[in-house]
């Protein structure tokens, strides 16, 4: 069994921990030692029986640990590319978890620190980056791609090559037409419906989704641009 870390004892965190059991109870593999969290309040706790075991940089304390950050809520979803970037570790530390629900095609290619969790379909040469968070039932269909750090709430659907930027958020239940872009670090709204280009740092919602503002990014925030 592989010792494994989850960083980010919320709601994804816990998500997260689900995932890890359904993939043991399917074939043993991981070995859930805990959560690492900053919040102070939460060390020495435990959330759902699992222990909070100290803070993020308390990670140099498990050194052959797998690990996967499961943090980033729509209203800061920039938070996952900066605990990857703050811990600097090696991308064969991160384990890429797949609910035994989730249904990815032979073609199909997952990056290392990526959650599905059940009912995701990922269907014929889809590729998804490192570090993505994948909610229940959100859809990939033939040739997508998304880049690191991205975000897919419940029931997402993407039609064919669909092009997903680095960190963007795709809210649940939101449709995004065929051969379309998402720029990096956009946040399309829960059930918009996509029928344009979204450019990057930018907010669409509503049916045809339409630009509600810029996304206020964090100064320290390095754009890696889209998928490509």
């Amino acid at each position: 069994m592989q010792p494994l870390l989850i960083v980010g004892a919320g709601g994804f965190g816990r998500e997260a921990a689900e995932a890890v059991a359904a993939v043991n109870e399917d074939r043993p593999t991981y070995e859930l030692l805990g959560f690492l969290d900053d919040n102070p309040d939460a060390m020495g706790t435990e959330v759902d029986g699992i222990p909070v075991l100290g803070s993020v940089a308390s990670i140099t304390d498990y050194s052959q640990a797998k690990v996967i950050v499961s943090t980033g809520h729509p209203g800061f979803y920039f938070s996952r590319k900066r605990i990857v970037e703050r811990l600097g570790l090696s991308p064969d530390r991160y384990a890429t978890l797949i609910h035994p629900q989730a249904s990815t095609g032979r073609s199909v290619e997952v990056g290392g620190g990526t959650v599905l969790l059940a009912g995701a379909v990922a269907t014929a040469a889809v590729r998804i980056g490192a570090h993505v968070v994948v909610m229940p039932g959100a859809v990939f269909t033939h040739d997508d791609v998304v880049g690191d750090y991205a975000t897919f709430g419940s029931g997402a659907r993407l039609a064919g090559r669909v092009t997903v930027g680095e960190g963007a958020y795709i809210g649940s239940g939101a449709l995004i037409r065929g051969s379309l872009s998402i720029g990096a670090w956009a946040l399309v709204g829960l059930g918009a419906v996509v029928l344009e280009d979204v450019p990057a740092a930018e907010v669409w919602v509503g049916v045809p989704a339409r630009r509600l503002r810029s996304v206020e990014l964090p100064a320290d925030l390095s754009m890696a641009g889209d998928a490509s």
